[in-house]
This record gives C-alpha cells, structure tokens and sequence, in this order.
C-alpha cells in the first residue's frame, strides 16, 4: 500500500462537477493499494498516517499527529501510484491490486482511520476526479508499507 499525502488548509474532490468531499485543515491522502496488500498493511497505514507529527507545535516544529490537531482527513484513491515508468513511455499498472480488491480496501482503511477519531471526507473509486488543495509548508510526503522495516 502506498500513500501520498499532503498537509493542507483545505482541500476537495469534485466527481462530474459536484464536490463530493471537502475537507479544512488536516491531510489529503492519495492512496494506491498494490497486489498481496492486505488488511495488516491497512491498519499499519492508518495508524501510520494518524499518528504522523508533521504538524506544527507552539514552537513552530513538526511535532503534532493529526489526531492532536483535530485536523480531517481527505482519502482519494489512486491506483496509478503504483505505475511502473522504468520501461517504455507507457506506464505499467499491474503491481496495483485488482479494482474490486483495491476497493473493498480503500474503504477498510476509510474506516480504520475514522476509527482514530478523525473525520474523513472521500472522492468516488473509479471516478475520474478532480482534485483541489492548499498545500500547508509545502509538507508532502510519502508512505509505502512495503518500506516499513
């Protein structure tokens, strides 16, 4: 499982010129879920991703979790994280996990990082999506479970 996320003031997802997810300050999180991934590497990237301090304390350091900054969460699924552009011009995407396995994942970890008290907003799964942010520092970073150890 991968994930891109960004520290934002605010950020949303429109599906067909309806925003369907909209959050304010916290983390938009693009997650790709890759074949063999399941749900042990769900709860590690939820917890991962809570419990992250990349927020700002009173003394201006990366020292708070989202968890502590009440902050929201905004999970768009993004399979294309897991395209290989080693060969060729055409990126690869058959390390991304099937769709109805990326799904029933995508919204196991929907549900495991609410489980941590944080509010979550979503895009649409297979939806062609725009999505619009506010990057806070600039603070990306990126998440791959299989790099944990």
């Amino acid at each position: 499982m991968r994930a891109v996320i960004q520290r934002v003031s605010s950020a949303s997802v429109e599906v067909e010129g309806t925003i369907v997810g909209q959050i304010e300050q916290g983390l938009l999180v693009f997650l790709g879920v890759g074949q063999g991934d399941s749900r042990k590497e769900v709860t590690w990237m939820a917890e991962k991703i809570a419990s992250l301090r990349i927020f700002e304390d009173a003394d201006g350091k990366m020292n708070r979790s989202l968890v502590e900054t009440g902050g929201s969460a905004l999970v768009v699924s993004q399979f294309t994280l897991y395209g290989d552009c080693r060969k060729g011009r055409r990126p690869s995407f058959i390390q991304a996990a099937a769709p109805e396995d990326a799904n029933r994942l995508y919204r196991e970890f929907v549900a495991e990082i609410r489980g941590h008290g944080i509010q979550v907003a979503t895009g649409t799964f297979q939806a062609t999506m725009r999505v619009a942010s506010m990057n806070e520092g600039p603070v990306t970073m990126l998440i791959d479970s299989e790099k944990r150890f």
